[in-house]
């Protein structure tokens, strides 16, 4: 009954979001960006499904300038069917001085209004958005003007009186304010770290240090981030300039550095880096200054449009989708007096923020740095962006033995499940804030395994360099769980003076430290702080809606389905059937199935039966006999026990012979592998910075008489991501959350995107639209009460 009253619901949804009779142009204006294709891609589609005209203008501004049939043309379904994967903008993008003019701008409204045009989606930075703001402004004197010169008619003007525009942010520079992440940012990262990762090997071979530019003219976030995520030793940003004397002290850090047998050193600098007197630090003065003082063999790489380059990242994919939906819903909701809005990301949420608050918020970044007031440029970046900041310089500078304070605390940190991708970077970031906290730090080898086995080792700041690079897990890791062994754990607790655990892993991690809590009661060693970060591809960890490793496991699968449907491209008609990872979580296979345009994805989490395979197959056959050559079909391992991968298959061939053959693909472990993404380098950092800090702030709360005594349900926790802020929760309070049986969480915010893949993919389906965004104040999002995790970065 629940069902049928959100089908009903979201009929009426759709009824009163009715597009039919509405025209809608998509355009991308200013530099290109990876995942506009995406977006280009989900407007079309969700246009049309919603029974709207939708219409590209190619080369952005120029081409509604100069109109014609080559340049505003109608879209159709299958006209976006290979964009999803590509990069850069197939409509094309073009810097418009004529839209500048009001003339120009006069010549773009008669093409608009020649096409019944007056919903528009654009996808650009700050300048292409705030155009398109005065545009609207100025849309009903552009009309008037037209009456008079003869062009249109009086009930033109009553018919198409009001412009409606909803913008999207493309910039790979992530420098608008409102929204955590831009299209395109996070596929400019994984370029960079492709790049600084083949260049750590060349460097190390010959000791060299290597100087590199990345993009960024005004925000140094690109160089910040991928700073934290390689580790570098120095990063030059333009909203926090070096203090005076900055190349002495770099200087020494980097023969420091080598002293310490590091044999290669990276210096990053953004391509608008600064010194506190507003004048440009270049590539060519750092690397002449090491040359100078230092004498190292030194090399300069400015990456330039490489970094604009390649496929979008998973990330920017799913992130360009959600967006061009949520961009149409609020199109057709628009009315006269409704703002110019911009569709935004906050946390997981989709939002939208008004327009001209983000652009002038921007502005204001701007206004800061000129006046050198650089803690205030920070601020305004926001959160995310001032975490990355303070977590990138409590890891990279190590204080002399004299600065550091003295605890007298030792902690151990230890690996426990599945390796996962990011895991090294949040054990080498657990180690170092330790360390300037001044704690002993000791490893753990082989998770719960190892630690009853006595493999434990105290590890320094040296010993953990390099690792945020480096996948699986270093440290070694065991899905063994505590509970037969606590005695032999306790017995070395109390050999190596533990007085807190971090616990790095996945649902064996939970499980582990849910019986570590258990075991207080007949063993005092465990009555210390103990914190777990949650880790594993499968991202099945109750009270976090992100998890270490999923990230990367998300782009193998991405680009594998990418290369398995090219291997169709120019063959007859053919479907793929693939498994992923996960367990009994759907996660890989849903969010995986968005991002790279899968037809269908078969979950536990939504039950299935034999009626649902016929379907697919229907409308996979449908689909065949058109334009569209391949199909893609995604299924969780455990999806459902009889309609096993090999069971589909046969059902497909069957189904479809004649008009398509099939093909299967098991990915296997391939999920876990390989060097880590951006993301889960940051997020794996930063999580661990905070979890330290945590156990600091506890070890020293429950310190009384001479030992650390902590036995109440707050100093047991997992530190989770929920919706933007991290948060430290009780494991005990996650109990009621967690779905034991089939080791998931009763609840996940990801089963809300499934909608999406179905829309995308042609089905009619019922949409939850309380997910859908509305309009708020931009200062609320740039300043949330809770510490912000902005998706991680």
């Amino acid at each position: 009954e629940t069902e049928r009253q959100r089908e009903r619901d979201s009929q009426r949804f759709f009824e009163s979001l009715s597009g039919a009779g509405k025209s809608i142009a998509v355009l991308t204006s200013g530099g290109d960006a990876q995942g506009m294709n995406a977006a280009v891609r989900a407007v079309v589609r969700m246009g049309i499904y919603v029974g709207a005209k939708v219409y590209f203008i190619r080369e952005g501004y120029q081409g509604m300038v100069d109109g014609g049939e080559e340049n505003i043309k109608e879209a159709s379904w299958e006209s976006v069917s290979s964009m999803l994967q590509m990069g850069g903008t197939v409509i094309g993008s073009a810097r418009c001085k004529e839209f500048r003019s009001h003339e120009g701008r006069l010549k773009a409204a008669h093409n608009l209004v020649q096409r019944g045009i007056t919903n528009l989606c654009v996808i650009g930075g700050d300048g292409s958005l705030t155009g398109a703001n005065l545009f609207r402004e100025e849309w009903s004197g552009l009309l008037e003007e037209l009456v008079q010169q003869g062009l249109i008619d009086e009930d033109a003007v009553q018919k198409y009186s009001a412009l409606h525009i909803v913008g999207m942010v493309g910039s790979i520079d992530n420098d608008f304010c409102g929204t955590d992440m831009t299209i395109g940012t996070d596929s400019a990262l994984h370029r960079i770290i492709e790049v600084v990762d083949a260049i750590m090997t060349t460097a190390q071979s010959h000791q060299r240090t290597f100087v590199l530019e990345v993009m960024g003219r005004h925000c140094g976030y690109l160089a910040l981030v991928s700073a934290l995520a390689c580790g570098a030793d120095w990063v030059l940003i333009p909203e926090m300039p070096p203090e005076d004397g900055w190349e002495e002290k770099m200087c020494q850090k980097l023969s420091a550095n080598r002293a310490g047998m590091k044999r290669l050193n990276v210096i990053i600098v953004a391509e608008g880096a600064i010194d506190c007197n507003n004048k440009p630090i270049t590539t060519d003065q750092v690397k002449d200054l090491v040359v100078r003082c230092l004498g190292f063999d030194t090399r300069v790489t400015i990456l330039g449009h490489v970094q604009r380059g390649g496929t979008p990242s998973a990330f920017d994919r799913i992130l360009a989708s959600r967006m061009g939906v949520e961009a149409v819903i609020a199109l057709l909701e628009t009315t006269a007096n409704t703002p110019a809005c911009v569709v935004s990301l906050c946390g997981n949420q989709a939002v939208r923020l008004p327009l001209m608050e983000c652009v002038q918020m921007t502005q204001e970044v701007q206004k800061a740095m000129d006046e050198k007031k650089f803690e205030e440029a920070v601020k305004l970046r926001g959160r995310s962006f001032e975490n990355n900041l303070k977590t990138y310089k409590l890891l990279a500078h190590r204080k002399l033995e004299s600065e550091l304070p003295h605890s007298n605390f030792n902690i151990a940190v230890l690996n426990v499940g599945a390796p996962a991708a990011g895991m090294n970077a949040a054990v080498r970031s657990a180690v170092r804030v330790g360390i300037s906290e001044g704690h002993k730090m000791f490893a753990v080898n082989d998770g719960f395994e190892g630690f009853y086995k006595g493999q434990i080792k105290e590890i320094k700041w040296a010993d953990v360099g390099g690792w945020t690079g480096q996948g699986g897990s270093l440290l070694g890791t065991k899905r063994t769980l505590p509970a037969k062994h606590v005695e032999k754990i306790a017995e070395q607790m109390r050999a190596h003076n533990i007085n807190a655990l971090l616990v790095i892993g996945g649902f064996e991690a939970y499980l582990g430290l849910m019986e570590l809590l258990e075991a207080r009661g007949k063993y005092d060693e465990f009555c210390v702080p103990m914190v777990m970060v949650p880790a594993t591809v499968s991202n099945n960890v109750p009270g976090s809606d992100l998890s270490i490793g999923a990230d990367t496991a998300l782009n193998a699968i991405t680009d594998t389905c990418d290369r398995i449907k090219q291997s169709a491209s120019g063959t007859k008609r053919r479907v793929f059937i693939i498994e992923t990872m996960g367990g009994y979580c759907g996660y890989l296979a849903s969010v995986g199935g968005l991002a790279a345009g899968a037809d269908a994805a078969y979950i536990y989490e939504e039950p299935f039966d034999i009626r649902d395979l016929q379907s697919n197959v229907e409308h996979l056959t449908e689909k065949m006999k058109g334009a569209i050559q391949r199909g893609l079909v995604l299924r969780n391992e455990n999806s459902n026990e009889n309609y096993t991968t090999d069971f589909i298959y046969q059902l497909y061939s069957e189904e479809g012979r004649g008009v398509f053959d099939c093909r299967k693909n098991v990915l296997g472990h391939m999920q876990q592998g390989g060097a880590p993404s951006p993301f889960d380098r940051n997020f794996g950092t930063k999580i661990s910075a905070k979890a330290m800090l945590w156990l600091t702030k506890k070890m020293n709360e429950t310190f009384r008489q001479g030992r650390v005594f902590a036995n109440t349900e707050d100093t047991c926790c997992l530190l989770g991501m929920r919706r933007r802020a991290l948060v430290f929760q009780p494991v005990v309070q996650l109990k009621d959350e967690t779905d034991f049986v089939h080791r998931i969480p009763k609840e996940q915010w990801w089963l809300k995107l499934r909608p999406l893949m179905k829309i995308l993919a042609k089905y009619k389906t019922s949409y939850d639209v309380s997910d859908s965004g509305q309009l708020e104040h931009v200062v609320r999002n740039i300043r949330p009460k809770e510490s912000d995790a902005s998706g991680a970065m």
